[in-house]
Protein backbone atom coordinates (compact mmCIF):
# COMPACT_ATOMS: atom_id res chain seq x y z
CA UNK A 1 0.00 0.00 0.00
CA UNK A 2 1.62 3.54 -1.28
CA UNK A 3 1.20 5.83 1.56
CA UNK A 4 2.43 9.36 0.93
CA UNK A 5 1.08 11.72 4.13
CA UNK A 6 1.06 10.82 7.85
CA UNK A 7 0.43 13.14 10.86
CA UNK A 8 2.51 12.36 13.79
CA UNK A 9 3.05 13.30 17.54
CA UNK A 10 6.41 13.73 18.64
CA UNK A 11 7.86 14.58 21.85
CA UNK A 12 11.66 14.76 23.08
CA UNK A 13 12.69 13.28 26.14
CA UNK A 14 11.75 14.82 29.95
CA UNK A 15 14.99 15.84 32.05
CA UNK A 16 15.56 14.01 34.92
CA UNK A 17 15.14 15.66 38.37
CA UNK A 18 17.84 16.58 40.79
CA UNK A 19 18.47 14.83 43.67
CA UNK A 20 19.03 16.60 47.45
CA UNK A 21 21.23 14.67 49.54
CA UNK A 22 23.94 14.68 51.74
CA UNK A 23 26.99 12.80 52.46
CA UNK A 24 26.54 10.89 55.65
CA UNK A 25 30.04 8.44 56.13
CA UNK A 26 31.62 7.35 58.79
CA UNK A 27 34.80 9.51 59.37
CA UNK A 28 33.34 12.57 57.32
CA UNK A 29 32.37 14.76 59.80
CA UNK A 30 31.38 17.22 57.60
CA UNK A 31 29.55 15.37 54.31
CA UNK A 32 27.82 18.25 52.81
CA UNK A 33 25.18 18.30 49.73
CA UNK A 34 26.07 15.50 47.55
CA UNK A 35 22.92 16.05 45.06
CA UNK A 36 23.66 14.86 41.98
CA UNK A 37 21.74 16.18 38.68
CA UNK A 38 18.55 14.66 36.52
CA UNK A 39 20.00 13.28 33.09
CA UNK A 40 18.96 14.84 29.69
CA UNK A 41 16.14 13.46 27.98
CA UNK A 42 16.60 12.30 24.65
CA UNK A 43 15.93 13.66 21.48
CA UNK A 44 14.13 12.63 18.24
CA UNK A 45 15.31 12.60 15.66
CA UNK A 46 14.38 11.67 11.49
CA UNK A 47 16.05 9.90 9.66
CA UNK A 48 15.75 9.74 5.69
CA UNK A 49 16.27 5.53 4.67
CA UNK A 50 16.85 4.93 1.12
CA UNK A 51 15.62 1.82 1.85
CA UNK A 52 12.03 3.09 2.22
CA UNK A 53 9.68 4.43 -0.53
CA UNK A 54 6.47 5.00 1.35
CA UNK A 55 5.09 6.37 4.84
CA UNK A 56 3.09 3.25 5.55
CA UNK A 57 4.24 2.59 9.10
CA UNK A 58 3.59 5.51 10.19
CA UNK A 59 -0.45 4.89 9.86
CA UNK A 60 -0.55 2.25 12.71
CA UNK A 61 1.91 4.39 14.92
CA UNK A 62 1.24 8.37 15.50
CA UNK A 63 2.98 8.81 18.68
CA UNK A 64 6.86 8.72 19.20
CA UNK A 65 8.58 9.93 22.39
CA UNK A 66 12.09 9.73 23.38
CA UNK A 67 13.11 8.21 26.48
CA UNK A 68 12.95 10.50 29.25
CA UNK A 69 16.52 10.88 31.78
CA UNK A 70 17.26 8.69 34.61
CA UNK A 71 16.56 11.43 38.31
CA UNK A 72 20.11 12.30 39.88
CA UNK A 73 21.17 10.33 42.95
CA UNK A 74 23.33 10.73 45.87
CA UNK A 75 26.99 11.34 46.18
CA UNK A 76 27.18 13.18 43.61
CA UNK A 77 25.47 10.53 40.91
CA UNK A 78 24.39 12.38 37.58
CA UNK A 79 21.32 10.38 35.95
CA UNK A 80 21.86 8.62 33.05
CA UNK A 81 20.99 10.61 29.57
CA UNK A 82 17.68 9.38 27.73
CA UNK A 83 18.81 7.29 24.56
CA UNK A 84 17.93 8.94 20.97
CA UNK A 85 14.80 8.03 18.99
CA UNK A 86 15.92 8.00 15.44
CA UNK A 87 12.40 7.64 13.18
CA UNK A 88 12.93 6.44 9.25
CA UNK A 89 11.32 7.95 6.65
CA UNK A 90 11.91 7.57 2.83
CA UNK A 91 14.19 9.99 0.01
CA UNK A 92 12.03 12.57 -0.36
CA UNK A 93 9.93 13.26 2.47
CA UNK A 94 8.85 17.01 3.55
CA UNK A 95 8.36 17.37 7.09
CA UNK A 96 5.59 19.96 7.75
CA UNK A 97 4.11 21.77 10.84
CA UNK A 98 1.11 20.72 11.21
CA UNK A 99 -0.51 23.70 12.72
CA UNK A 100 1.17 26.89 10.67
CA UNK A 101 2.11 24.90 7.52
CA UNK A 102 6.17 25.67 7.94
CA UNK A 103 8.22 23.68 6.07
CA UNK A 104 10.72 22.52 9.07
CA UNK A 105 12.81 20.07 6.86
CA UNK A 106 13.26 18.49 3.56
CA UNK A 107 14.83 15.39 3.00
CA UNK A 108 16.32 15.26 -0.65
CA UNK A 109 19.26 12.40 0.18
CA UNK A 110 19.73 9.39 2.00
CA UNK A 111 21.17 8.95 5.76
CA UNK A 112 20.25 13.04 6.04
CA UNK A 113 19.43 13.72 10.12
CA UNK A 114 16.77 16.26 11.43
CA UNK A 115 16.58 16.91 15.20
CA UNK A 116 12.58 17.28 15.32
CA UNK A 117 12.00 17.59 19.00
CA UNK A 118 14.91 18.21 21.90
CA UNK A 119 14.89 16.27 25.24
CA UNK A 120 14.08 18.36 28.24
CA UNK A 121 17.62 19.74 30.28
CA UNK A 122 17.79 17.49 33.51
CA UNK A 123 17.49 19.06 36.47
CA UNK A 124 20.82 20.06 38.90
CA UNK A 125 20.29 18.44 42.10
CA UNK A 126 21.26 20.51 45.96
CA UNK A 127 25.60 20.02 45.24
CA UNK A 128 25.32 22.56 42.96
CA UNK A 129 23.62 25.20 45.00
CA UNK A 130 26.48 25.03 47.53
CA UNK A 131 27.66 27.84 48.15
CA UNK A 132 30.37 29.65 50.63
CA UNK A 133 27.54 30.87 52.47
CA UNK A 134 24.85 28.75 51.78
CA UNK A 135 26.53 25.08 52.79
CA UNK A 136 23.67 22.96 53.09
CA UNK A 137 21.16 23.99 50.62
CA UNK A 138 18.09 21.51 50.43
CA UNK A 139 16.64 22.75 47.11
CA UNK A 140 16.96 20.59 43.60
CA UNK A 141 15.59 21.96 40.19
CA UNK A 142 13.16 19.44 38.26
CA UNK A 143 13.65 18.58 34.79
CA UNK A 144 12.73 20.14 31.61
CA UNK A 145 9.90 18.61 29.75
CA UNK A 146 11.03 17.32 26.31
CA UNK A 147 9.61 19.44 23.21
CA UNK A 148 6.37 18.50 21.82
CA UNK A 149 4.46 18.83 18.30
CA UNK A 150 2.23 17.62 15.66
CA UNK A 151 4.02 17.75 12.59
CA UNK A 152 2.94 16.39 8.79
CA UNK A 153 5.17 14.35 6.54
CA UNK A 154 4.42 14.23 2.79
CA UNK A 155 6.49 12.05 0.83
CA UNK A 156 7.25 13.53 -2.79
CA UNK A 157 9.05 10.88 -5.34
CA UNK A 158 12.40 11.62 -6.08
CA UNK A 159 12.72 10.43 -9.86
CA UNK A 160 14.78 12.23 -13.30
CA UNK A 161 11.57 11.17 -15.46
CA UNK A 162 7.71 11.62 -14.60
CA UNK A 163 5.26 9.91 -16.76
CA UNK A 164 1.90 11.86 -17.16
CA UNK A 165 -1.24 12.13 -19.49
CA UNK A 166 -4.46 10.46 -19.43
CA UNK A 167 -5.47 7.66 -18.17
CA UNK A 168 -4.55 4.52 -19.80
CA UNK A 169 -2.45 6.32 -22.38
CA UNK A 170 0.01 3.49 -21.86
CA UNK A 171 2.70 4.35 -19.41
CA UNK A 172 2.33 1.64 -17.18
CA UNK A 173 3.32 -0.62 -20.43
CA UNK A 174 5.94 2.56 -21.23
CA UNK A 175 7.94 1.77 -17.87
CA UNK A 176 8.30 -1.84 -17.99
CA UNK A 177 9.39 -1.04 -21.47
CA UNK A 178 12.14 1.21 -20.38
CA UNK A 179 12.97 -0.77 -17.21
CA UNK A 180 12.82 -3.85 -15.10
CA UNK A 181 9.56 -2.69 -13.46
CA UNK A 182 6.22 -4.55 -13.43
CA UNK A 183 3.49 -2.44 -12.83
CA UNK A 184 -0.36 -3.67 -13.29
CA UNK A 185 -1.43 -3.10 -16.90
CA UNK A 186 -5.19 -3.50 -17.84
CA UNK A 187 -7.53 -2.03 -20.52
CA UNK A 188 -9.47 0.21 -18.37
CA UNK A 189 -9.01 3.53 -17.03
CA UNK A 190 -6.87 4.38 -13.64
CA UNK A 191 -5.03 1.05 -13.86
CA UNK A 192 -2.30 2.62 -11.53
CA UNK A 193 -3.61 3.88 -8.41
CA UNK A 194 -0.38 4.56 -7.03
CA UNK A 195 3.20 6.46 -8.45
CA UNK A 196 5.76 3.37 -9.54
CA UNK A 197 8.84 3.54 -10.14
CA UNK A 198 11.09 1.79 -12.61
CA UNK A 199 15.30 2.71 -13.08
CA UNK A 200 16.54 2.82 -16.62
CA UNK A 201 19.77 1.24 -17.51
CA UNK A 202 21.49 2.94 -20.90
CA UNK A 203 24.74 0.88 -21.76
CA UNK A 204 25.34 -0.13 -18.47
CA UNK A 205 26.98 2.68 -17.36
CA UNK A 206 24.05 5.86 -17.07
CA UNK A 207 20.78 5.36 -15.62
CA UNK A 208 17.69 7.25 -14.88
CA UNK A 209 14.82 6.92 -12.16
CA UNK A 210 11.36 6.54 -13.91
CA UNK A 211 7.96 7.58 -12.01
CA UNK A 212 4.67 6.22 -13.72
CA UNK A 213 2.26 8.73 -11.77
CA UNK A 214 -1.52 8.12 -12.19
CA UNK A 215 -3.54 9.04 -14.83
CA UNK A 216 -4.69 12.79 -14.73
CA UNK A 217 -8.15 14.07 -16.47
CA UNK A 218 -9.62 17.32 -16.35
CA UNK A 219 -10.19 18.99 -12.88
CA UNK A 220 -7.32 17.04 -11.20
CA UNK A 221 -6.17 19.88 -9.73
CA UNK A 222 -9.48 19.92 -7.72
CA UNK A 223 -9.77 16.54 -7.08
CA UNK A 224 -11.12 15.28 -9.95
CA UNK A 225 -10.33 11.38 -10.68
CA UNK A 226 -7.30 10.24 -8.69
CA UNK A 227 -7.42 14.25 -7.99
CA UNK A 228 -4.33 16.10 -6.82
CA UNK A 229 -3.11 13.69 -4.59
CA UNK A 230 -0.37 12.20 -6.78
CA UNK A 231 0.66 15.66 -8.34
CA UNK A 232 2.74 16.74 -5.70
CA UNK A 233 5.20 13.61 -6.79
CA UNK A 234 5.82 15.20 -10.43
CA UNK A 235 7.05 18.66 -8.46
CA UNK A 236 10.66 16.39 -8.27
CA UNK A 237 10.90 15.37 -11.56
CA UNK A 238 13.29 16.99 -13.61
CA UNK A 239 12.00 15.97 -16.72
CA UNK A 240 8.24 15.28 -17.88
CA UNK A 241 7.19 12.88 -20.25
CA UNK A 242 3.71 13.30 -21.64
CA UNK A 243 2.17 10.48 -23.49
CA UNK A 244 -0.88 10.60 -25.66
CA UNK A 245 -2.51 7.49 -27.14
CA UNK A 246 -2.42 8.23 -30.71
CA UNK A 247 -4.10 4.31 -31.22
CA UNK A 248 -8.10 3.94 -32.11
CA UNK A 249 -9.65 4.16 -28.52
CA UNK A 250 -7.51 7.32 -28.03
CA UNK A 251 -8.61 10.67 -27.45
CA UNK A 252 -9.96 12.04 -30.85
CA UNK A 253 -8.06 15.41 -30.59
CA UNK A 254 -4.72 14.75 -29.49
CA UNK A 255 -3.95 18.27 -29.48
CA UNK A 256 -6.60 18.55 -26.59
CA UNK A 257 -5.68 16.35 -24.87
CA UNK A 258 -2.36 17.68 -24.51
CA UNK A 259 -3.70 21.26 -23.48
CA UNK A 260 -5.93 19.83 -20.73
CA UNK A 261 -3.14 17.49 -18.99
CA UNK A 262 -0.75 21.04 -19.10
CA UNK A 263 -3.58 22.83 -17.96
CA UNK A 264 -4.00 20.73 -14.67
CA UNK A 265 -0.54 21.08 -14.46
CA UNK A 266 -0.35 24.79 -14.32
CA UNK A 267 -3.30 24.97 -12.19
CA UNK A 268 -1.73 22.86 -9.26
CA UNK A 269 1.76 24.41 -9.93
CA UNK A 270 2.91 26.98 -12.44
CA UNK A 271 6.61 25.95 -12.26
CA UNK A 272 5.56 22.15 -13.73
CA UNK A 273 4.97 23.59 -17.20
CA UNK A 274 8.50 25.20 -17.56
CA UNK A 275 9.86 21.67 -16.65
CA UNK A 276 11.85 20.37 -19.93
CA UNK A 277 8.72 18.24 -21.59
CA UNK A 278 9.01 15.35 -23.85
CA UNK A 279 5.95 14.30 -26.02
CA UNK A 280 5.48 10.92 -26.82
CA UNK A 281 2.62 9.07 -28.89
CA UNK A 282 2.34 6.08 -27.61
CA UNK A 283 0.72 2.77 -29.04
CA UNK A 284 2.61 3.33 -32.58
CA UNK A 285 1.75 -0.02 -33.44
CA UNK A 286 -1.56 0.52 -33.65
CA UNK A 287 -1.70 4.12 -34.53
CA UNK A 288 -4.18 5.99 -36.31
CA UNK A 289 -2.25 7.90 -39.31
CA UNK A 290 -4.29 11.00 -38.81
CA UNK A 291 -4.22 12.10 -35.19
CA UNK A 292 -0.36 11.20 -35.68
CA UNK A 293 0.45 13.63 -38.02
CA UNK A 294 -1.59 16.19 -36.40
CA UNK A 295 0.13 15.86 -33.67
CA UNK A 296 4.08 15.60 -34.72
CA UNK A 297 3.13 18.76 -37.00
CA UNK A 298 1.61 20.72 -33.45
CA UNK A 299 5.05 20.00 -31.75
CA UNK A 300 7.08 20.94 -34.72
CA UNK A 301 5.51 24.30 -34.72
CA UNK A 302 5.30 24.64 -30.67
CA UNK A 303 9.21 23.61 -30.80
CA UNK A 304 8.15 20.26 -28.67
CA UNK A 305 10.10 17.47 -28.06
CA UNK A 306 7.82 14.68 -29.92
CA UNK A 307 8.92 11.16 -30.77
CA UNK A 308 6.78 7.86 -31.52
CA UNK A 309 6.97 4.80 -29.87
CA UNK A 310 5.27 1.28 -29.35
CA UNK A 311 5.94 0.02 -25.93
CA UNK A 312 4.63 -3.45 -27.14
CA UNK A 313 6.81 -3.65 -30.09
CA UNK A 314 9.45 -1.87 -28.61
CA UNK A 315 9.70 0.76 -31.98
CA UNK A 316 11.39 3.56 -30.88
CA UNK A 317 12.36 2.60 -27.23
CA UNK A 318 16.08 2.53 -27.61
CA UNK A 319 15.63 6.15 -29.01
CA UNK A 320 13.16 7.71 -26.38
CA UNK A 321 15.82 6.38 -23.39
CA UNK A 322 18.46 8.62 -25.55
CA UNK A 323 16.61 11.03 -25.66
CA UNK A 324 15.46 11.15 -21.54
CA UNK A 325 19.66 10.71 -20.84
CA UNK A 326 20.17 13.91 -23.38
CA UNK A 327 17.46 15.92 -21.66
CA UNK A 328 18.87 14.88 -17.90
CA UNK A 329 22.50 16.02 -19.08
CA UNK A 330 21.24 19.11 -20.34
CA UNK A 331 19.83 19.68 -17.15
CA UNK A 332 22.93 18.83 -15.21
CA UNK A 333 24.77 21.33 -17.03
Amino acid sequence: MFIDRAKIQVRGGDGGNGCVAFRREKFVPRGGPSGGDGGNGGDVVLQSDPQLNTLLSFRYRQHFRAQRGAHGEGNKRHGRSGVDLVVKVPVGTQVLHAETGEMLFDFTEPEQSFLVARGGRGGRGNAAFATATRQAPRVAEPGQEGEELWIVLELKVLADVGLVGYPNAGKSTLISALSSARPKVADYPFTTLSPQLGVMVYHEFRSLVVADIPGLIEGAHEGSGLGDQFLRHIERCRILVQLIDVGPLGPDHPIEAFEKVNRELRLYDEKLVAKPQLVVASKLDIADRAKLAVLEEFCRRRSIEFLAVSSATGRGIEELKERLIRLCERQER
